[in-house]
């Protein structure tokens, strides 16, 4: 109950929380203590799971088809640390430092059916979360470790689902080799939508008509049509000039990934919202309150108890913890 709802609320919010429902007296202090060190027996707990699930993937060698469509989807939040968990470190400060450690967010879920409309539609329960305050190689092998729990080497096709952020490739690459992998449609919009500002900075109705007509291709998947026509106007301002060609070179890197008409006629997710959801309601709602600042150990042992009882599975755990 205290590891729950140290969880869920701030410390003190939990401390009063299971007094007046349960009428268990504690302090805030023991919460967090409990919390942080159920929190740390979950992540051991997973990791011998992950160890056990890539043991079996390296015995099987094939597996009948069983799962028609899994995505994979995972991005990145910053949380506030105290200061000694930033020293050193670059950040988006006016003097360059850091007040945030990225948190990297992973979720899989599965797809069988579409709506009356066609669009796709997110098995019930489906969604499991994993996430740390770790570095992208790290975390390749935590969300590539989940997936093969859920059934990666059964699914039949495979999405990997982010942003065009060079570690997200990186993880793909790497691990989902076989994947289809799909720019989420916002953050490509977002990128159009800042080229049109640099491109059109002194014509207004001219950058929101360009704007119109390059979200219209992108659906379509006409990247290579976007970067053309955005080549023509490049700025003479060595600046402009300089965060123009920074936007082309994202669409450049990316546009295979960008191929959305293509992704809709397989009746396939074209956005992340599951995880940018997760980064929300997972981190944002208990780790990035208002004067919240913590340790890198306090973050990840409260990260991990948020994302096993998201999934469903901390009663596996307890059942687990008990035998």
């Amino acid at each position: 109950m205290m590891s729950r709802a140290g969880s869920n609320r701030t410390f003190k919010e939990a401390k009063e929380d299971l007094n007046i429902y349960a009428g268990i007296t504690v302090s805030a202090k023991d919460v967090e203590r409990v919390a942080e060190a159920t929190g740390k027996e979950v992540e051991a707990w997973q990791k011998i799971h992950q160890s056990t699930n890539l043991e079996k993937a390296a015995e099987t060698e094939t597996i009948a088809s069983s799962i028609p469509l899994l995505y994979i989807s995972y991005d990145g939040t910053g949380v506030p640390m105290v200061p000694w968990e930033t020293e050193g470190r670059k950040g988006k400060q006016p003097d360059g430092s850091a007040k945030t450690r990225e948190v990297k967010l992973g979720c899989i879920f599965t797809q069988t059916t579409t709506d009356e409309k066609g669009l796709p539609v997110r098995d019930p329960d489906s969604t499991s979360f994993v996430g740390a305050i770790e570095p992208a190689y790290d975390f390749g092998w935590r969300i590539y470790g989940e997936a093969l729990r859920r059934g990666l080497n059964s699914a039949e096709r495979i999405v990997v689902l982010g942003d065009g952020a060079k570690w997200i490739k990186g993880i793909a690459d790497m691990h989902f080799p076989n994947a289809i992998q799909i720019v989420d449609l916002y953050h490509a919009r977002e990128h159009v939508c800042n080229l049109c500002k640099i491109l059109f900075c002194d014509d207004e109705k001219s950058g929101l008509r360009h704007r119109s007509k390059w979200w219209t291709y992108l659906d379509w998947g006409m990247v290579e049509k976007i970067i053309k026509e955005a080549r023509r106007k490049i700025p003479e301002n060595q600046k402009s000039k300089k965060d123009a060609l920074k936007e082309i070179s994202y669409l450049e890197k990316n546009k295979k990934r960008m191929r959305y008409a293509e992704f809709r006629k397989q009746d396939l997710f074209v956005g992340s919202g599951v995880v940018e959801a997760g980064c929300k309601n997972i981190i944002g709602a208990r780790l990035k309150q208002s004067g919240m600042e913590w340790t890198v150990r306090g973050a990840n042992a409260i990260i991990s108890l948020r994302c096993i009882i998201k999934s469903n599975r901390f009663e596996d755990f307890w059942s687990e913890r008990a035998a």
